[in-house]
């Protein structure tokens, strides 16, 4: 409709923002600032987008702008149904556009990328072998397991990577339907997969594949056709869209040919009466059949304003802009002996935003809740829903502890979680830099307040005095 909401908000650019500086795409809450334990404020600094990234102003804007036009989806006469309708398909287009769909692809609105390969494992065909690595994200791990799945070994090279795989489809019994999962890059290590060659693999053993794109869409650019898959999986969360939508993209066949996810209004097409009393339904073929109920307008809307800001803003200046700070981070934990980070593939491998370590004598806990209570940095620390992978760098035991907040080693002992921080288009420099410091800084000199567990998390002590750095480092 003509009269659709829309908002002017000039939006940044990489090219207009200080490349060494500025982050490129402002986000909201750059601004907000929190208490440190130790006195006073600080600018949040957040850097634990791999989890879940700030909206983009330009997306939250959008948003605003038209809420107050928000109405029934495909389930109202009025204007404003008829407005939102259009919006949430326009919003289907957009993200179609992003992904660069191929004639006949579908592109379904999920929750999240969890949601989305739920969907997917939903729809797959009799008797679908799955092929998925180790080394996967949850959300692309378990999802299977009523299928005939094979867990892959964690490869240490990119062409290890596709051995593994080209050996284990040759080796299938029977031969028939077959999908392979991968991320495109790891929510833990931050390193790329080499997707386009695991997808001619898959192809050449007459196997399909699915993309795992939670971490990669938001830092690098992501094409259905170019890589050659035959689904993409993202979040909205993560792509500064965190308004409860996320996507599943691709070959429609599937999707037409397996009932739908959920069953309810929207999915159907018709509905009657038996005449012996039951009920007959002919469901939709399009989107729809995997999107019952009234759809998260908002949330779409959102995701299609972030890809808008992302192509307008430019891939290769955002990616150029997180190599400089992806050097930052790295040089600087170089420059700190007792740290080490966790690598698949090597230190040379390319990456997006996301890296992880540990720290010799300090439990990881502890290090990420010092880092926000005395500097005002926000990271993760755990085995961030990826236990197998996180288990294998630190060459624990499947049976230990050590997911967020567990009772860790003590100092000088290994650790049993690590500690990640994460960054995008939002990041300026200073955060990084803030970062690298504290590292150095609490490794070198010790916490200087003293913290306890409650809830499950590591926490400020407020009922102990200040200054008790092996107080605060020990387990």
């Amino acid at each position: 409709m003509s009269a659709c909401p829309h908002t002017s908000v000039a939006t940044a650019t990489a090219e207009s923002a200080d490349p060494c500086c500025a982050a490129p795409l402002p986000v909201l809450g750059r601004d907000v600032t929190v208490p440190l334990v130790t006195g006073g404020e600080v600018t949040y600094a957040a850097l634990d987008y791999a989890a879940s990234a700030p909206a983009l102003q330009r997306v939250w804007d959008d948003v605003a702008a038209y809420a107050p036009y928000y109405g029934s989806v495909h389930r109202g006469a009025g204007y404003l149904s008829q407005l939102s309708t259009d919006l949430f398909e326009n919003a289907r287009r957009t993200v179609a556009d992003f992904l660069g769909c191929r004639e006949g692809d579908q592109v379904v609105f999920t929750r999240s990328t969890t949601d989305s390969l739920n969907l997917l494992a939903a729809a797959l065909p009799a008797d679908c072998q799955v092929f998925v690595f180790e080394t996967e994200h949850h959300a692309s791990l378990l999802p299977w397991r009523d299928a005939r799945v094979t867990y892959l070994d964690a490869p240490r090279t990119h062409d290890e990577a596709v051995h593994t795989l080209e050996r284990a489809l040759a080796d299938r019994e029977p031969y028939g339907p077959a999908l392979v999962c991968v991320t495109g890059a790891s929510n833990v290590t931050g390193e790329l997969w080499p997707v386009r060659e695991l997808a001619a693999a898959a192809h050449a053993h007459g196997a399909r594949i699915v993309l795992d794109a939670a971490q990669l869409a938001p830092h690098h650019p992501v094409d259905i056709a170019d890589l050659d898959v035959d689904w993409v999986a993202f979040s909205g969360h993560k792509l500064y869209a965190p308004f409860g939508s996320g996507v599943l993209a691709g070959r429609a066949d599937w999707l037409q040919a397996a009932d739908p996810y959920l069953a309810g209004g929207g999915a159907s097409r018709k509905v009657a009466r038996r005449a012996d009393g039951g009920v007959d339904v002919e469901w939709h073929d399009t989107a729809a059949r995997h999107e019952a109920g009234s759809p998260n307008v908002i949330g779409a809307y959102s995701i299609a304003s972030a890809c808008k800001a992302l192509q307008e803003a430019g891939f290769d200046g955002l990616v150029e802009r997180e190599r400089h700070l992806i050097r930052t981070v790295r040089e600087g934990l170089a420059a700190v002996p007792q740290v080490r980070v966790l690598s698949l593939f090597g230190d040379d491998a390319p990456r997006v935003g996301v890296i992880s370590f540990v720290v010799d004598g300090w439990n990881s806990s502890h290090f990420a809740a010092a880092l926000s209570a005395e500097y005002g940095i926000g990271v993760r620390d755990g085995l961030f829903c990826a236990h197998p992978l996180v288990r294998t760098l630190l060459g624990g035991a499947s049976d230990e502890p050590g997911e967020c907040g567990a009772p860790e080693a003590a100092p000088g002992e290994r650790s049993l979680n690590a500690i990640r921080v994460s960054f995008g288009a939002g990041t300026p420099d200073e955060h990084v830099e803030r970062f690298v410091r504290a590292v150095g800084e609490l490794v070198a000199d010790g916490a200087r307040w003293n913290y306890r567990t409650e809830d499950g998390r590591c926490v400020p002590d407020t009922d102990a005095a200040a200054g008790s750095a092996a107080g605060a480092a020990a387990a």
